[in-house]
């Protein structure tokens, strides 16, 4: 029973999340919609905040595993942007990502937010970076990005986009068709001959010896 409330009461934290958002996730408020007695918050978690990182967890850990399957099989940047596409439309409509998103605007405030946030977040950009290395490894920019920083771009974009599409639908549809096109880019690129591909190596491997633009006299 004492496993069955814990879980209850992570359950409880997203949906109190998902509906109310962070400012009123209390304990009676996640007790209500865990349908158990306040009291066991401080028992099993020992306070709100423990209680909502814990939630933070649980829930990533949760989605993650509905993917996780999906994502090993994408062979394509192509073929992870239209799996992000849908995956950005069910977590939306689901209210999952609107829990993330109320758990980073939490974790300004409240530090205590940040580890278990940065833990959840974790779980996906570990997932996109191990498909990035997959899908990127004969293409000419392989060995060019940076493909933890391009996996955590990935994730915090499809975050800002639950953001950015509640007040610009239009604009949020034009960030994801930005990505289609770098994906059509890298697919051009792989496309070109032996010849080609080695004169873009090349010039990519100037480009990366270049100092950025700062620090130049």
């Amino acid at each position: 029973m004492s496993a069955d409330t814990r879980t209850k009461l992570l359950a409880g934290a997203l949906a109190t999340l998902t509906g109310q958002g962070i400012a009123k996730a209390s304990a009676r408020s996640i007790a209500a919609a865990a349908g158990v007695n306040q009291a066991l918050v401080f028992y099993h978690f020992g306070s709100v905040d423990e209680l909502l990182s814990a939630a933070c967890r649980y829930g990533a850990e949760q989605r993650v595993a509905v993917y996780r399957e999906r994502l090993g099989a994408v062979r394509s940047l192509g073929e992870l942007l239209d799996l992000g596409r849908e995956m950005h439309t069910a977590e939306r409509a689901s209210g999952n990502v609107a829990v993330l998103a109320q758990l980073l605007a939490g974790a300004q405030t409240q530090p205590r937010l940040a580890p278990a946030t940065a833990a959840g977040l974790a779980l996906w950009t570990d997932e996109i970076e191990t498909v990035l290395e997959r899908v990127l490894a004969d293409t000419p920019v392989a060995g060019f990005l940076d493909v933890a920083g391009l996996a955590r771009a990935v994730a915090s974009a499809f975050v800002g986009l639950e953001l950015y599409e509640g007040v610009d639908p239009e604009g949020a549809g034009r960030a994801l068709d930005a990505l289609d096109q770098l994906s059509a880019l890298v697919n051009v690129l792989d496309e070109l001959g032996p010849v080609a591909q080695r004169a873009v190596r090349a010039r990519l491997r100037r480009s990366a010896r270049r100092p950025p633009v700062r620090d130049r006299p």
